[in-house]
């Protein structure tokens, strides 16, 4: 008896010291991310108004109050889009085919390996390439489909492994019952697999547009910096929120300082508003409601 009581008491002692780690643990990852949004919102706060949103920096000079990041929101906003539209329906496609068709054959396995070699290049890497290709070789100006373009390269693994593993996920009892009643592989994919997936792959979209929604380095060498708003991102330069930031942090005045954590705060601000959508897309398509 006495031994029993031994092995329980040492249990839950052993039990408590883990659960202390991984409290411990809890609080080492959040009180990064906390710092950094309570550090980003008490600085950029003061100038996030609607002035800010509304007008860009054109005719503002370097110490002059005033401007906004209007010009710099839209072209964000643009650039993400194309990068969206470019990267989803490729990942999302490649993603079908290494679950559905790949059966680990030569050709899944060489797609799985430079999906992996995608996910490590750096975004500068990205931003290279297309400034090599399409600023240099074909001698096209800057613009934001020039940048949608670096940015989609790395959108594209985030959005072929997530994509992949939610699609991993759909039992294979769903698939076998469809094929029972005699459906197309095809059709089994889009009715069956697919919205099954779905909150998932939004998710991992989600991931992917978060990953590059702050990218700089891709932006700096193919859209380039420009003051006025510019709403055609296939014709002429066109600011982002990544370099407004970056190019407003480098003025060494607090006026200039004070629209980076401001921008900072915007692009903080849209992410979690995309990802709201998204949440709220996901569960409304989500099967359990018939849809």
């Amino acid at each position: 008896m006495t031994t029993i009581q031994h092995i329980s008491t040492s249990r839950r002692i052993k039990d408590r010291v883990v659960q202390g780690l991984v409290y411990l643990a809890f609080l080492l990852a959040v009180v990064p991310l906390v710092s950094v949004l309570w550090l980003v919102i008490s600085n950029g706060l003061g100038r996030f108004d609607l002035e800010f949103l509304t007008h860009s920096m054109n005719g503002i000079g370097a110490r002059d109050a005033g401007g906004g990041a209007y010009h710099a929101i839209i072209g964000t906003l643009e650039q993400v889009l194309l990068a969206g539209v470019i990267s989803v329906p490729i990942g999302l496609l490649t993603a079908i085919y290494l679950v559905e068709y790949g059966n680990k054959g030569r050709l899944s396995r060489a797609i799985s390996f430079f999906v992996d070699v995608m996910t490590g290049i750096p975004s500068v890497v990205a931003g290279l390439f297309v400034f090599a290709f399409w600023i240099l070789f074909l001698g096209l100006d800057f613009s934001g489909w020039a940048g949608a373009l670096a940015l989609s390269i790395l959108m594209m693994p985030t959005v072929v492994r997530s994509a992949e593993e939610m699609l991993r996920l759909v039992p294979n009892d769903l698939r076998e019952a469809s094929y029972a009643l005699g459906v197309a592989k095809w059709r089994t994919i889009v009715k069956v697999v697919l919205p099954t997936a779905f909150t998932g792959i939004i998710t991992g979209v989600m991931l992917a547009v978060a990953r590059v929604a702050g990218e700089t380095a891709p932006l700096l060498m193919t859209v380039f910096f420009t003051n006025s708003i510019n709403t055609d991102p296939f014709s002429g330069p066109q600011m982002g929120l990544p370099l407004f930031v970056f190019d407003q942090a480098a003025r060494p005045n607090d006026t200039a300082v004070d629209r980076a954590w401001t921008g900072a705060l915007t692009l903080i601000l849209i992410v979690m508003l995309l990802n709201l959508v998204a949440r709220l897309i996901a569960r409304w398509r989500s099967p359990a409601r018939g849809r």
